[in-house]
């Protein structure tokens, strides 16, 4: 494809206080290599038409605040470059299995919601060592591994909009939560998995996935939720006839001839 080729875009409109449905408008945008659509968005807004809505922050493929649907598949807007998925037009569209707030800007606070709920954060019986630490809790390289891709979910909401299960059920808990669920359940260091367990064995929870595998497929990080969903379903199976183990880590003194690393204070607020 030449430099400067012109490409056909398609967004959809939709602004809930004045249409009553969805509509789709029609730009023209110089594209040239290296463009990405986030670029192009800016593009357009700048130059054809100030309205148009998108949402958008680090440009790195880092924060997922610009998740959207481009030519048809869940992915971040400014790490996809235009020519990679478009010779003659591509077409914009906000995130499915979301409430639109406003053209491509889908809501996904609901999806927070769920992830909060099932109490993403370490947690342990021994709660005067975590909030005073006088030691630390031992975990191995491989124990790390068991967990480590699960961490890098940047919460964009892709594997959401890619889920059938989610089009079907909108109180199912969804990939993204599910996976962040299970992150904590095998980290070594945790001692929660009972309550997440109970958490997602209800009747929306982890055994209506279907094991489509297309939010492992539409993740922009490479994250795996399919294969999360399907070890936390062995993980519950093994636990209801008593078979799973998980062991918490215990606190290990610090090695001699070794210091903690140094707190530094916080600077204080200013106007």
């Amino acid at each position: 494809m030449e430099k400067g080729t012109n490409i056909t875009v398609f967004i959809r409109r939709y602004d809930p206080e004045k249409d009553s449905a969805p509509r789709q408008q029609q730009y023209t945008l110089q594209v040239e290599r290296g463009l990405t659509v986030l670029d192009g968005l800016h593009i357009i807004k700048q130059t054809q038409d100030p309205t148009i809505n998108f949402r958008f922050s680090c440009r790195m493929g880092v924060c997922g605040s610009c998740g959207m649907m481009i030519n048809g598949v869940p992915g971040l807007a400014c790490n996809t470059q235009i020519l990679d998925v478009a010779t003659t037009a591509l077409t914009l569209a906000p995130l499915p299995n979301f409430n639109i707030i406003r053209d491509l800007v889908a809501d996904l606070v609901p999806m927070f919601d769920v992830i909060k709920g099932l109490q993403p954060y370490i947690q342990r019986s021994d709660v005067e060592e975590m909030e005073n630490p006088t030691m630390e809790y031992f975990q191995t390289p491989h124990q790390l591994e068991e967990f480590l891709q699960f961490t890098y979910c940047i919460k964009c909401g892709s594997c959401m909009a890619a889920c059938p299960t989610m089009a079907t059920d909108r109180e199912y808990l969804g990939p993204a939560p599910l996976t962040q669920a299970y992150r904590y359940n095998i980290d070594s260091r945790d001692d929660a998995g009972d309550e997440r367990k109970e958490l997602v064995s209800g009747s929306h929870g982890i055994f209506n996935c279907h094991y489509a595998g297309e939010c492992s497929n539409v993740c922009p990080k490479g994250v795996d939720p399919a294969r999360a969903i399907q070890l936390m379903k062995k993980n519950l199976v093994l636990s209801y006839f008593g078979l799973a183990k998980h062991k918490c880590a215990h606190v290990h003194k610090k090695p001699d001839k070794s210091s903690w690393k140094p707190k530094i204070a916080a600077p204080p607020f200013t106007v």
